[in-house]
């Protein structure tokens, strides 16, 4: 057996990682690599591998840094199945398209600069018309359901907890080669317990190989309680001050958890009657009607939430307005009263968000609050670092703004709770590959399980490593 690691090495973007056994070859995630504009364009442009070489991908969940460049591994010649769980293939259904299109906007403008630079045009990575030809070979599987890859290949899928269909991907393997059963565990991004609307994490008990991430590695999260006493003030420090509260927040997972946690503070009184309550995102409002088509993914806080409040639908109430729209959206520019603003993406890379930003960012007395990690070089870095002067659309702007970060509604687990989630492993894993965070969290964490849990063999691969076991 052979594992390359071709994507979320040392950082945690771009999740691809390529198992070859028995003479298969099966792809975990393909994710979007994020970053700087430029790398970030040629490193998915280019996949490092052969795509019509690989017999099935592997999808863990639906997130762009995990799906998103699965319709130009199609177009390179990729023909087998993409294996994922019924809610992510409705996701991806969603937000394939969604890339598609933000990509065709982005390259339109670049390409109107180019022009006035007499450089050539470039293509988006895929095009609508890409996005929507791979869904033609998703295939929905549910959680804990055995389904047999190839022969001497089983796969099984838990439930990992961190977005709608989230999975942990457990491989059962007849290695040919060594003859020898073992079970690969690939943790995808792991949630936490004790989260609203999601169950907690799977608990396994065995792996011979481990790729587990290690986003937050290194630290720890703050409770959630903190974290939604620390909304309640920030909102009303903001509508005291008079200001907007701007939240760039992704479509699926964070946007859908900050609106249930509003919700709650609306039904409890602790935020002002009657402030407008904005989710400025499509592809929010369409992951958002997903999550409501998937009850059976609720775990049982938000069940008793939704039967005390007599309220079937925990992401709408009479504050809350979803707009679809540009025209809505361009009505937010006018709003001169406080008002909060949830809006993708998340890092504030792209999309709606960018034009609240710039309408918004030179007001003191508004506040821009970040609520996931942010990437290097990506302009929620930037925000979260306070640089006093930032580019938006290609022109600068001084940071006036208050900026605030709560990390305790992040959908990851922290290194406590990693730790925990390994701890319950009784068949310990004989290798384990540390993926998906950035090196100081990656490393922390490797040492963490050789010195806290004696685990033998932990790496932290680099990029295109390739291991035979």
């Amino acid at each position: 057996m052979q594992i390359q690691f071709f994507g979320a090495a040392r950082t945690v973007t771009g999740s691809q990682h390529l198992v070859t056994v028995n003479g298969r070859k099966i792809l975990l995630d393909c994710g979007l690599y994020q970053g700087s504009r430029q790398e970030s364009y040629h490193r998915n442009q280019q996949l490092p591998f052969d795509a019509a070489s690989v017999d099935v991908l592997v999808l863990s969940h639906a997130h762009m840094d995990h799906s998103g460049n699965i319709p130009n591994l199609v177009k390179s010649g990729f023909q087998g199945d993409i294996i994922c769980t019924y809610a992510t293939r409705d996701l991806c259904a969603v937000m394939l398209r969604d890339s598609a299109k933000i990509q065709s906007y982005d390259v339109q403008y670049l390409n109107k600069k180019r022009e006035r630079k007499n450089l050539p045009p470039i293509d988006p990575i895929y095009t609508m018309e890409d996005a929507v030809e791979s869904l033609k070979q998703f295939i929905g599987l549910g959680y804990g359901r055995p389904y047999k890859l190839f022969p001497g290949v089983t796969l099984t899928f838990y439930d990992a907890g961190h977005i709608l269909g989230s999975a942990i991907v457990a491989l059962d393997i007849e290695d040919e080669e060594s003859q020898r059963n073992r079970r690969l565990v690939f943790s995808g991004d792991l949630g936490r317990p004790n989260r609203p609307i999601l169950r907690d994490p799977a608990l396994l008990d065995r792996a011979d190989i481990l790729i587990i991430e290690s986003t937050y590695g290194n630290r720890l999260h703050a409770d959630l309680d903190e974290a939604s006493d620390k909304l309640e003030n920030i909102i009303n420090e903001t509508y005291g001050r008079g200001g907007k509260l701007i939240v760039p927040a992704f479509a699926v997972g964070r946007t859908q958890e900050l609106v249930y946690r509003i919700h709650q503070l609306v039904e409890e009184r602790d935020i002002p009657p009657k402030l407008p309550i904005f989710v400025d995102s499509p592809l929010a409002i369409d992951a958002t009607g997903i999550y409501r088509l998937h009850p059976e993914a609720y775990d049982e806080e938000i069940a008793q939430f939704i039967l005390a409040n007599h309220n079937e639908d925990p992401f709408g109430f009479d504050m809350m307005h979803y707009t679809r729209s540009t025209a809505e959206s361009k009505e937010l520019n006018f709003l001169r009263e406080p008002a909060v603003i949830i809006s993708a993406s998340g890092m504030a890379e792209a999309g709606r968000i960018l034009h609240h930003l710039k309408n918004n960012i030179e007001d003191a007395r508004n506040t821009i609050l970040i609520v996931g990690w942010q990437a290097p070089n990506t302009l929620g870095r930037r925000l979260v670092e306070k640089q006093p002067v930032v580019k938006i659309f290609g022109e600068e702007y001084r940071l006036k703004a208050q900026v605030e970060t709560i990390n305790g509604f992040s959908a990851h687990a922290d290194r406590k709770e990693l730790l925990e989630w390994t701890g319950h492993l009784q068949q310990r894993p004989s290798h384990t590959f540390i993926v998906h965070g950035e090196e100081e969290a990656a490393f922390s964490f490797a040492a963490a399980l050789q010195e806290e849990q004696h685990l033998p063999n932990v790496v932290v691969p680099e990029l295109g490593q390739k291991f035979t076991l």
